[in-house]
């Protein structure tokens, strides 16, 4: 038999692994959110850590809305009974038709304390801290779930210039839509007296071009996972600039 000898004393532990904990909730059809935030926000001094929830195309209101009993238990399931410095349910049209509040409720029910963000949310924020009054939005979604969208950003005080959708009604489709055919349709759905693009989707790959539709459109652009991650970065006090993922991953913190 092998001698297998115990060290008589153990390590002295680091408080955390990482320093700073983003918590992610997901559909789990997405193929998009997890990918995005490894690129944009995990680093060395950040970790993301994921939870998904079930999710049945198509991408309509209601099914949307059937993913809200399900936030409390996957925000549980993120470290249990650690504290993270910010958690994000990554679906923009959910979170439009759940209601923010009733996603941070329903997110902090699972994971009390929790510092809740939203794509919807984030992008508001964004938007404003470009100085944006006047947007162009481009969904990929059908009329009847894009509807709640443009409902939701003319409440929060936005003059909506144009609203284009493409149609899509499911989400595994939406991520298949290539970044270069993002650009073009992004070209086109701008408004030429509008201060701002907002691309909506977390199942778009529209961050990773952000900064190109920005040159051919010469004004700012905003896309869910890029404001998403924006609002964790600055929540977790990480000012660096990164500006390949577009201008407002420049900015500070906004309100």
């Amino acid at each position: 038999m092998i001698d297998i000898s115990l060290r008589a004393t153990k390590p002295t532990l680091d408080a955390r692994p990482l320093e700073k904990r983003v918590g992610l909730i997901i559909l789990a059809t997405d193929h998009t959110s997890e990918v995005d935030f490894a690129r944009m926000v995990a680093s060395e001094r950040i970790g993301v850590y994921v939870a998904r929830v079930a999710y049945a195309n198509p991408t309509t209101p209601d099914n949307l809305r059937r993913m809200q009993p399900s936030l409390s238990q996957a925000a549980g399931l993120i470290l249990p009974d650690e504290r993270l410095d910010a958690i994000c349910y990554s679906c923009t049209s959910a979170s439009v038709v759940i209601g923010d509040e009733e996603v941070e409720r329903a997110i902090v029910a699972g994971k009390p304390g929790a510092t809740v963000v939203t794509p919807p949310m984030a992008a508001v924020r964004g938007l404003r801290a470009l100085g944006a009054k006047r947007i162009s939005v481009l969904t990929p979604y059908t009329v009847e779930t894009s509807r709640p969208m443009a409902d939701y950003f003319a409440g929060k005080g936005f003059d909506i210039s144009s609203f284009t959708c493409l149609g899509f009604d499911d989400d595994r489709e939406m991520a298949r839509i290539p970044p270069a055919s993002i650009i073009d349709l992004a070209k086109e759905a701008t408004a030429t007296d509008a201060d701002a693009l907002f691309i909506s989707c977390t199942a778009l790959r529209a961050a990773m071009v952000a900064a190109d539709i920005e040159t051919e459109i010469a004004r700012p652009v905003v896309t869910s996972n890029q404001a998403s991650a924006w609002m964790c970065l600055r929540l977790c006090g990480d000012e660096t600039p990164r500006p390949e993922f577009g201008r407002l991953m420049t900015l500070g913190a906004g309100k």
